[in-house]
């Protein structure tokens, strides 16, 4: 029951509401394919380009669990189930770029269009809190005689995958740029779970002193497990080869899209937004479904063994309420394909730009970019299954030096109301360098957080020669 709390309220949350609109940083057009650009080309250092973790928690924080304060844990592992909502939620998200790249180009001069292309892996994970299932478990069926149990708290997700991505960036004018990336899925791991529905019911039995009725429409949807679970004879190094495979266009393959676009009012109001993952992947590889459905009712088993003499065993006894209840909730395995569609993202910022321009030496290419301070609302949705997740970010950017940017940040989302981020980038030379951290007023006792971030990563810049 401990490893169901805290396992369903950790959190990896795929708002990257520092790296969004930081135009130093050339990863920014993964989130907005139509950001302005800062730069002529660059060339992402291989696995160190973007590294991504985030982990929080949502209503709940191992220090309310684990804290020594006296109180039973019992009672505190109590507090945190009734606490807890079939909203809150488990989610992973982690990102780390294997090679990126992009350069600009046009007419003449003017290098108005900018190509970026790479390849990154991710992971997702998404659990809702199983409410019903963690209520029955912790006080059992006994003392919740009628009581209707919501099976459809069972809801889940996760995958493994490669992605291969290739954008295309416009500046069409001074005030507007936009943008759009292809992204093939090449998925290596899935796991699903979202469509469950049905009851447990416990009420007084007519045969018996219990009876259990279900109605049942359960379902785990599976691909890249069953192959490399059915061999075992097989080697580590035979097991990552098959993996580096399905990375590389071997696995269940889909197709996505991102469309962006900034849209200047005037030198100082700019308007920025995005849509991300506009797709779905075909499972059709390596599918084993496990499906559980029916109304099924069960009494128990007869307190009564038979007599000696009836021609039966003890053990035969035994032998035939274990093939009963085997028969009654016969879990019916498949290989049927499957598609699912991608989780959409929504980003939209609103900034005004202020304070004195930048000299010559910032070489931007964006008009807000001339001025040094700029503030703003960071709007992200995100689709989940019964509800958007969503997250509210103010933020100040300001530019130190001509190669120094920061940007600090306040966010209101599902998991905490006071979480203060930060962020920088510098370029040394033509190396950049940015690390974006969130949530650090907690910092002193991580145990107390809902929520940590970290984001980092090293690219080979080409600074535009524009004045």
């Amino acid at each position: 029951m401990l490893l169901l709390i805290t396992t369903c309220c950790v959190c990896f949350s795929q708002n990257k509401q520092l790296l969004y609109g930081f135009h130093d940083i050339p990863q920014t057009l993964l989130i907005n394919p139509g950001a302005p650009v800062a730069n002529d080309g660059y060339i992402g250092i291989p696995f160190l380009s973007h590294i991504h973790a985030n982990i929080g928690m949502s209503n709940l924080t191992i220090y309310d669990i684990f804290v020594d304060d006296g109180r039973d844990f019992n009672s505190k592992l109590k507090e945190a189930i009734y606490a807890m909502k079939d909203t809150d939620y488990f989610a992973v998200n982690q990102q780390l770029d294997l090679f990126s790249a992009g350069f600009a180009f046009g007419k003449g001069f003017e290098k108005n269009k900018y190509i970026s292309f790479g390849m990154y892996k991710e992971t997702n994970a998404f659990i809702y809190f199983p409410k019903d299932y963690a209520t029955l478990a912790y006080e059992g069926n006994h003392q919740n005689i009628n009581r209707i149990f919501d099976l459809s708290d069972l809801n889940l997700s996760g995958e493994m995958l490669a992605v291969f991505h290739l954008g295309f960036n416009k500046k069409v004018n001074k005030k507007l740029s936009y943008g759009l990336r292809g992204k093939i899925y090449s998925s290596i791991f899935n796991v699903n779970a979202t469509k469950n529905s049905g009851t447990f019911q416990t009420t007084v039995g007519e045969n018996n002193f219990l009876n259990h009725q279900f109605y049942l429409d359960l379902e785990v949807q599976t691909t890249g497990f069953k192959s490399l679970l059915d061999d075992e004879n097989s080697e580590l190094s035979n097991d990552i080869n098959t993996i580096m495979k399905r990375a590389f266009f071997g696995g269940n393959l889909g197709l996505g899209l991102d469309i962006g676009f900034t849209y200047n009012f005037t030198e100082q109001w700019v308007l920025e937004a995005s849509v991300q993952d506009v797709g779905f992947i075909n499972y059709k590889k390596d599918v084993e479904n496990f499906k559980l459905d029916g109304n099924l009712r069960f009494e128990g088993i007869n307190p009564l063994f038979p007599k000696s003499g009836e021609g039966q065993t003890a053990e035969e006894y035994w032998d035939a309420v274990e093939a009963d209840f085997e028969e009654l909730f016969k879990i019916d395995t498949t290989n049927t394909k499957y598609t699912l569609a991608k989780p959409i993202k929504f980003n939209a910022v609103l900034q005004y730009a202020f304070g004195k321009k930048n000299n010559k030496e910032c070489n931007c290419l964006a008009v807000q970019e001339a001025y040094k301070n700029r503030v703003g609302a960071h709007l992200f949705l995100m689709q989940r299954p019964r509800k958007p997740q969503a997250a509210l970010t103010a933020f100040y950017y300001r530019r130190l030096l001509s190669n120094l940017g920061i940007k600090t940040s306040y966010t209101l989302d599902s998991y905490s109301f006071s979480n203060v981020g930060m962020a920088l980038s510098a370029n040394i030379k033509n190396v950049n360098f940015y690390i974006a951290v969130d949530n650090l007023l907690k910092y002193k006792n991580l145990a107390k957080a809902q929520s940590v971030s970290l984001q980092l990563g090293f690219n080979y810049i080409f600074k535009s020669n524009e004045n």
